[in-house]
This record gives C-alpha cells, sequence and structure tokens, in this order.
C-alpha cells in the first residue's frame, strides 16, 4: 500500500490518521463520561482527568498533523456517481467534524488551564496556560467541550452510517477507499 492518497484512495498515513483518530475521539468521550463519575476519594480521581488531557493535546497535535497532510497529500476526489448534494453534505460533513473537533479541544484546553496552571503531557512536558481571563472560564467552556463532545460523537456515528449506506446501498466505494482498497 502506498503512504501517500491517489485518485483512487486514501493512502496508508491518511488511513491511520482517520482510524486513530476515530478511536481516540469515542475513547476520549467514553473517558470522559466515566471520569465526570469519579467521586473525591476515588483512586482514578486524579489520574483519569490527567489521562483525558494528555490524550486530547495528543489527538489536538495529530490533528493539525492530519490538516497539513491533507494539504501535502490532498484526499482522492468524489466519486462521479455522487450527485450535487451528496458532494454538498460530504463537504460540509466533514469541515463540521474538523471544526467541531478543534473547538471541542479548545474548549477543553479552556477549563483545564482556567485557573492559571499549566497542562501537563503524559510527564513529558507541560502546556502553559495562555487564555485565562475570560468571565467564568472553566464552567463556559465546561458546558461547551460537554455539548461540543455530544456533537461530535453524535455527528461521527451519522458520519459512519452514511458511509456503511455508500457501502450497502448505493454499492459505490466509499468505504473502501477509506480501508485502503483499490477501487475499479
Amino acid at each position: 500500500m502506498q503512504w501517500r492518497n491517489s485518485s483512487s484512495r486514501y493512502g496508508l498515513v491518511s488511513i491511520l490518521l482517520h482510524w486513530g483518530i476515530a478511536l481516540a475521539v469515542f475513547g476520549l468521550f467514553g473517558l470522559g463520561l466515566w471520569m465526570v463519575g469519579l467521586d473525591y476519594y476515588s483512586s482514578w480521581n486524579h489520574t483519569a482527568p490527567a489521562l483525558h488531557k494528555s490524550l486530547g493535546l495528543t489527538l489536538f497535535a495529530v490533528m493539525l498533523l492530519r490538516a497539513l497532510w491533507r494539504l501535502v497529500s490532498p484526499p482522492p476526489p468524489v466519486l462521479g456517481s455522487y450527485g450535487a448534494m451528496t458532494r454538498l453534505g460530504a463537504k460540509v460533513g466533514h469541515s463540521l467534524l474538523y471544526l467541531g473537533l478543534f473547538a471541542l479541544m479548545v474548549s477543553g484546553y479552556l477549563i483545564s488551564t482556567a485557573d492559571g496552571q499549566s497542562i501537563e503531557v503524559f510527564g513529558l512536558f507541560e502546556v502553559p496556560a495562555s487564555i485565562t481571563s475570560i468571565p467564568d472560564q472553566e464552567d463556559v467552556a465546561g458546558l461547551v467541550h460537554e455539548y461540543l463532545a455530544w456533537g461530535v460523537v453524535i455527528f461521527a456515528g451519522f458520519h459512519a452510517l452514511a458511509a456503511l449506506k455508500h457501502h450497502f446501498i448505493d454499492r459505490d466505494a466509499t468505504l473502501t477507499r477509506m480501508l485502503g482498497r483499490r477501487t475499479n
């Protein structure tokens, strides 16, 4: 399999970024749901949020890499069988996923740094708090983060359903291209 995207399919880098980000998003969502239910005396009370923050910042870096990769190795063109509305839906849907993910990660950063403390990433380095003056920053960013997390996960579910619809109903190559298979 080739590293870069071709005119007929996605390359290995795009495929690994796509599925890795999907796994990370759903994993972070599950971790987030679980950790908000922890009580003060739980042994995970500090560990789970630290892990969530480290993974979230790592995902942010990977998303920046993915956006850069799209410039270096553009995705294959949409299939010729797509109608105008499907083309528009794909473009808008992907844009909303990118925008939603970046907004979700920025809101997480704003929650974590509201008190002026930097974020330690896996004990390797720290990301400084640069914005701390927003009124009720932690609470507002927390609500935004929660709603965006639900929105991104639900929208990603619709994204997956659309890919399955293309595969099983339309019987086109939309899904197989993201699996790295050659299309006719």
